[in-house]
């Protein structure tokens, strides 16, 4: 399987700089005369963005990923070696024992790739946690040591979220790189295997969207009967739902607008599809973000800018739900990804 891309780190790129990308979102010419995001929320009526009561916790294992893709917005490949600790996620552990928080959705880079990650996951299980993983599906038939990953996710109850750019190996190897089409097909049969996608078993495997150029995703409901009509008919899986994701204008996804000269036309496109219902209902209000350090965030698109949660519970070791619970979460420009048409989150489209 042939990579994407290597990092913006690895290539030593200016934007593998959170301040530089910060300063793109804020002085660049292409979006100087654009209204502000808080600026846009008070307009609308919406006003400031106050968390509501936390029901996810996300963590990101690790920047480690057998994949490079260009879209990538958390900048991670295979030279990224930042990977989270044991000891931070007993950490994570001690904050969800004192929480209510009911689920945790394990992300990365590729999370299969912690050494620690078969524990995490079993510590997880045992307190009753609802688990979401984030697989790639290519990590599956990456390594022996990982085939057997369909039995463990089984195991242990974790519903699998997992990208594919298209149902089309030329759309979704031009995105993330060489037969990764080839090898998502293998892995998910290999899930359907052991009952994920099927009807009644409880095993749920989800499918995630995101556009390939510089464009909003189109309709969620109707792009999964699409999804699902044609993985079946042409390849014989099938999955539970389809999650529409906005590419957001940052890290590799950003390099790729500025080098196809599209930035100033899609920060314009997000800025004129803002919807406020969508941002009522942003992801941030109800999850918090953990870095693979244990930093705090309000997003997983604020943790790549580097941009922590407003509170002194600004660490897993000293999460407090209740400091938490007064902080203004902290937005910039890249947020109308979010908030453009029908929305976007983790977990699909919003509005």
């Amino acid at each position: 399987m042939a990579l994407a891309t290597t990092s913006l780190l690895r290539r030593g790129s200016e934007l593998s700089d959170t301040q530089h990308q910060r300063a793109m979102l804020q002085v660049h010419p292409a979006v100087a005369t654009l209204p502000s995001f808080d600026g846009q929320l008070k307009q609308s009526g919406v006003g400031e963005l106050r968390p509501l009561t936390p029901i996810v916790l996300q963590i990101n294992l690790g920047k480690m990923c057998n994949q490079a893709c260009k879209h990538c917005h958390v900048d991670a490949g295979p030279d990224r070696t930042e990977i989270m600790s044991r000891e931070t996620m007993q950490k994570c552990l001690d904050a969800l024992d004192a929480s209510s928080i009911t689920t945790v959705d394990l992300t990365g880079g590729a999370p299969e790739m912690n050494p620690e990650f078969r524990w995490f996951v079993e510590q997880l299980h045992s307190r009753g946690l609802t688990i979401m993983v984030r697989c790639n599906l290519t990590i599956i038939v990456a390594n022996p040591k990982y085939h057997d990953l369909p039995d463990f996710y089984a195991k242990h109850g974790v519903h699998v979220v997992s990208s594919l750019p298209f149902y089309d190996a030329t759309y979704t190897d031009r995105q993330r790189g060489g037969g990764v089409f080839h090898d998502s097909i293998k892995a998910l049969r290999m899930l359907n295997n052991v009952g994920y996608g099927h009807e009644n078993t409880g095993r749920i495997i989800d499918l995630v969207y995101n556009p390939l150029g510089a464009l909003l995703p189109g309709p969620q409901a109707s792009l999964e009967k699409e999804f699902k009509r044609n993985l079946l008919d042409k390849h014989g899986v099938v999955f539970n739902s389809l999650h529409c994701i906005t590419n957001m204008p940052i890290s590799r996804f950003l390099e790729f607008l500025v080098n196809s000269g599209n930035y100033e036309r899609y920060m314009h496109t997000l800025v004129d599809a803002f919807n406020a219902d969508a941002a009522r209902g942003v992801m941030c209000r109800t999850t918090i973000s953990v870095g693979y350090d244990g930093r705090l965030y309000d997003c997983d698109f604020n943790q790549m800018l580097d941009m922590p949660v407003a509170s002194a519970s600004d660490h897993v070791s000293r999460f407090s739900m209740s400091e938490l619970a007064s902080r203004l979460i902290a937005t910039d420009r890249h947020c109308f990804g979010c908030t453009a048409g029908s929305g976007s989150s983790c977990g699909g489209q919003l509005a």
